[in-house]
């Protein structure tokens, strides 16, 4: 497989981009080589610049969740961008996307929608400290709720331990009030509440998808959204990743939890930059204009974000595809465990949905300490067998696999295939 105009791009890229990427990940420094550069895609597929094409699974990290270019999505785009690409103002679709987004979450009234799942993020985390009055937040080790400075945090050496910044440019008084418990583990936060009377909320991913698709255990949402509105403070679910990929609304429905605020992304904007936070009434009314919370964005509620999100959400709300995702995907699963077993590679697999992803350690992974028991030189290998094999792959052991609804029996041969294929030579290893 010939790689060799990627090469002379990233090569070109290095002049005027920092390591040639826009994102850290697409630099595919944890599996080595050169990044691929991607010319084009149509519904299950992606091709890159040498003209290879591959079986999607990376899907723009989610939100291509019915394949590329879908035909009512590319007809909404195409329609809104001969009306204008930006106002600054008002327009009727971010009305009918608000009722769909509200509509498919029961805990939520109102919605503002932002241009990012960072952006909509720190606005809740904002939001949960103007309701509650109260400045520390509890996030959990593993959890990834994008790159803004609060967030930005590694684990102490204690339960207790108050954070210290993991990002160079992030000051210590920036993260003084972020607080790290660790993934299925109530008793961990339990332990910041008893050491903290001024914990404003908790944000977790409900299935934690920048660990490699790790599922909660054991009620520990249930038991979390309980203990932590006990003690008066907010539980903010980040659906940026989860939203609408394993049922119509979010992962909450499914583990029968209600979040007090839930922030989303991906799958809203239809494959365009966009972000939400929503909840209930006396919450998001504190938000200006309606209260005292400010956020604003000159660009939030695009128009052409809007229709792809509104085309995007009735055609998936139409297509009910779930049931066949969690069929596909454990496909996926039986292809995986079966080719391990067969040359005697440890391999754990986990999958939620329409996520999946293989750890490669005989551990069950159940928090960010058992995910990175997994041998990531083997990731690596695997990577690049899978690429040779047609199959994109997220670049990090750490990132979920996304399936969409475009996906074809010929692409599961070639999934199939090309995972025994990968097998063999990462137990040749």
């Amino acid at each position: 497989m010939d790689f060799s105009k990627s090469k002379k791009l990233y090569q070109k890229g290095l002049t005027n981009l920092v390591g040639s990427v826009n994102s850290p990940v697409r630099a595919f420094a944890s599996v080595g080589g050169n990044p691929l550069f991607i010319k084009r895609a149509k519904g299950s597929k992606i091709e890159d610049v040498d003209g290879n094409d591959y079986v999607d699974l990376v899907l723009s990290y989610g939100p291509m969740i019915l394949g590329h270019r879908h035909k009512k999505v590319e007809k909404a785009v195409k329609k809104a961008l001969k009306n204008g690409y930006s106002f600054g103002a008002s327009t009727n679709d971010e009305i009918k996307l608000a009722k769909i987004v509200c509509d498919a979450f029961p805990g939520m009234d109102k919605v503002r929608f932002v241009n990012s799942g960072t952006e909509a993020v720190l606005s809740g985390i904002r939001l949960a400290r103007a309701f509650t009055g109260r400045d520390k937040i509890i996030k959990f080790s593993g959890c990834y709720h994008g790159h803004q400075d609060a967030l930005l945090v590694a684990a102490g050496s204690g339960l207790a331990t108050l954070s210290l910044p993991g990002s160079k440019g992030v000051p210590e008084g920036a993260v003084k009030n972020t607080l790290i418990a660790n993934y299925n583990d109530l008793d961990s936060v339990k332990a910041h509440f008893e050491a903290h009377d001024d914990i404003a909320g908790v944000i977790l991913e409900p299935v934690a998808g920048n660990m490699g698709v790790v599922t909660p255990q054991n009620n520990f949402l249930k038991e979390l959204k309980e203990f932590v509105n006990a003690q008066g403070a907010l539980l903010i679910v980040d659906e940026v990743m989860t939203g609408f990929r394993s049922t119509f609304g979010g992962a909450q429905e499914l583990f029968d939890v209600e979040a007090d605020i839930t922030c989303l992304g991906k799958v809203i904007g239809g494959g365009f930059p966009v972000g939400a936070y929503g909840a209930r009434n006396e919450i998001m009314e504190m938000v200006a204009p309606l209260g005292g919370m400010y956020q604003a964005g000159t660009l939030s509620g695009n128009p052409i974000a809007m229709a792809a999100g509104i085309a995007t959400l009735t055609t998936l709300k139409k297509q009910n595809p779930f049931e066949k995702f969690d069929e596909i995907a454990k496909i996926i699963e039986v292809f995986l465990l079966e080719s391990a077993k067969k040359y005697g590679v440890d391999l754990t697999v986990n999958r939620f949905g329409s996520m999946i992803n293989p750890f490669f350690t005989k551990e069950k992974v159940t928090n960010f300490e058992l995910a990175q028991t997994s041998d990531t030189s083997k990731f690596a290998a695997f990577f690049w067998e899978m690429i040779k094999g047609g199959v994109f792959l997220p670049p990090s052991q750490f990132e979920a696999w996304f399936l969409s609804s475009a996906i074809t029996e010929n692409d599961l041969k070639r999934i199939s295939k090309a995972i025994d294929n990968a097998m063999k030579v990462v137990a040749n290893m």
